[in-house]
């Protein structure tokens, strides 16, 4: 019977990983027109702000995202869905070439959920597209180690609530390593810009849009009369105390804490109010301030930010600097179970740590890039084996093109291509960079790979394939185009073999099997054809097929696959 993923239960402990973590932190790239690799490390290599084209190591002399790419025509607007505006706006940078970009990042106080995967993911897409169409990106994701929720586990634990929070933070890190997602330009954290909090609380209270109780600081909404224009909710719809107690003391209950005075027991920085911690919202104020400065282009998160926090962040980075001003709101849509979403307060999630236990984690990130980041996504096994399926039959085609490749020095290979590849690349390109600049439509861009996958396999398989003309030249072609774009929806891994290996290593272990048990059930079914015993035949490869793992018979002999259990197979839709 296969496994199946159950609700997290808080503090699971850890389990070892079937991959090795350092293998996916670099990635295998195609070096210009040559067939050959070469790895390159995504970390040292990606960390700055010079294009995707050039810190990765690729040599794309004819850049896929220029205007005359194999014949592609297609212009480099992007457009993107402004919450502000509620609108697709034709993104232009504040300064010409140059993109400073703010994603709101974990309150690091346990492991993270997929939820939280979906928005590294959708911005790690974001990031990855802004640098490959030349963009110098400075992208600035924060962790929160200070805050109520950390406090509480902290005490909960027994531990120091910035020794526990510097702990999550690593294991995020590792997170993100898994789903390929590439380091931000800074990473800063709250504990360490307590003089950059107070300075903005002081000049918010210079200009009259906050007021101090008792050693708190509150910022008055009633000070700043487009609050809410981010969310479109009007000030008397506000509820307050959805995160934290309600305060009496407020002169409005919409009013939120920008300080917070200290409580016994509880970690705090010295302040011209008294002793004390930030607020949740003044925090990412001050560090984008600090990175990026009061006006920038870019300021993303999950939907559920867009109110309160982000909507307050407006409110007192404006107080703060009248000039504050931010082009673009992003929000991506949430991961669902039931139609409910995913979150820690409702108990319902996974961590991407127990998600990948079963599940390779490019298979993951595909799975979140299979619908658009704006829309609701809704997590189940049958999503997760779908876009398991798919990375295989992927990095299966793929790989068996670069071991075809291998058989061929690079002096046999002639500059031309036959005008039906030529062709079959363009459209490719086509789709893909149009759709990826429609506001970064990944299932448009995913579901464009289908068309060169089988011309690869047509030429790789097939008795017409095999005798085309340039056959091999088409090969490396077609492999590379697909190779680009991997790299820039961060799917390509380091080797397309490890890959292959992991996700037969990952369908066993779903499969409750291993390697030896899955050969000596093919050993058996051999028998029973030799026997002409085709029930029995059947009946073996119907209880493997049950649990995931498909036969494949050929002159060669009968090998396995991972596939979609039958009982999901069953409950998939046929598409319209």
């Amino acid at each position: 019977m296969a496994t199946v993923l159950k609700w997290y239960k808080p503090l699971l402990p850890l389990r070892r990983s079937l991959f090795n973590r350092k293998s996916f932190t670099s990635k295998t790239l195609y070096s210009g027109t040559n067939f050959r690799f070469r790895t390159v490390s995504a970390i040292n290599c990606c960390n700055d702000s010079r294009p995707l084209t050039t810190c990765c190591g690729k040599d794309l002399t004819s850049n896929p995202a220029s205007d005359n790419y194999n014949g592609s025509q297609v212009k480099k607007e992007l457009w993107l869905y402004n919450t502000m505006s509620r609108q697709k706006e034709l993104f232009k940078p504040k300064i010409e070439g140059k993109v400073g970009m703010y994603v709101c990042g974990v309150t690091a106080y346990d492991l993270s959920h997929i939820g939280h995967a979906r928005v590294y993911v959708a911005f790690d897409v974001l990031y990855r597209y802004l640098k490959y169409l030349g963009y110098e990106v400075n992208y600035v994701r924060n962790f929160t180690d200070v805050d109520d929720k950390i406090i509480a586990r902290a005490n909960e634990l027994g531990e120091d609530p910035i020794s526990l929070s510097r702990r999550y933070c690593e294991e995020f890190h590792h997170d993100m390593a898994y789903l390929n997602c590439l380091p931000p330009s800074v990473e800063p954290r709250v504990s360490d810009h307590m003089p950059q909090i107070i300075d903005m609380i002081k000049q918010i209270l210079d200009h009259g849009c906050a007021y101090t109780i008792d050693g708190d600081v509150y910022f008055s909404v009633d000070k700043f009369p487009e609050y809410g224009r981010l969310s479109g909710r009007r000030l008397e719809d506000n509820r307050a105390g959805e995160r934290v107690a309600v305060d009496s003391r407020k002169k409005n209950p919409a009013d939120f804490a920008l300080w917070k005075s200290a409580k016994e027991g509880e970690p705090f920085w010295e302040s011209p109010w008294g002793p004390g911690r930030p607020g949740w919202h003044i925090e990412c104020s001050a560090m984008s301030a600090a990175y990026l400065g009061y006006s920038f282009d870019i300021h993303g998160g999950g939907m559920d930010l867009v109110f309160p926090h982000h909507e307050n962040e407006i409110a007192q980075s404006c107080a703060a600097c009248h000039e504050s001003s931010v082009s673009y709101w992003i929000h991506n849509g949430f991961v669902t179970i039931d139609s409910e979403k995913m979150s820690k307060s409702l108990g319902n999630f996974f961590t991407i740590r127990q998600v990948i236990e079963l599940y390779h984690p490019l298979a993951l990130r595909l799975f979140l890039m299979g619908t658009h980041y704006r829309s609701p996504i809704n997590y189940s096994d049958l999503q997760l084996e779908s876009s398991s399926d798919r990375v295989f039959y992927i990095f299966q085609t793929l790989y068996d093109c670069e071991r075809t490749l291998t058989q061929y020095g690079d002096a046999s290979l002639k500059d031309s291509i036959p005008p039906g590849t030529a062709t079959c690349i363009k459209n490719f390109y086509d789709e893909c960079l149009t759709s990826m600049l429609d506001d970064l439509h990944t299932p448009v861009a995913l579901a464009a790979m289908s068309e060169p996958l089988k011309t690869i396999n047509d030429l790789l398989h097939t008795r017409k394939g095999k005798k085309q003309e340039l056959r091999i030249e088409s090969l490396a072609a077609l492999g590379k185009a697909i190779g680009n774009i991997l790299t820039i929806l961060g799917l390509l891994p380091d080797s397309y073999s490890e890959a292959l290996q992991q996700l037969r290593d990952y369908a066993l272990k779903r499969a409750r099997l291993t390697e030896d048990q899955v050969m000596q059930k093919i050993e058996e079914r051999n028998v029973a054809r030799k026997n002409k015993e085709y029930e029995k035949s059947d009946a073996i490869r119907r209880d493997l097929a049950a649990v995931g793992i498909a036969l494949m018979d050929s002159p060669e002999g009968t090998t396995w696959r991972p596939a979609i259990p039958l009982a999901l197979q069953e409950l998939q839709v046929t598409p319209s």
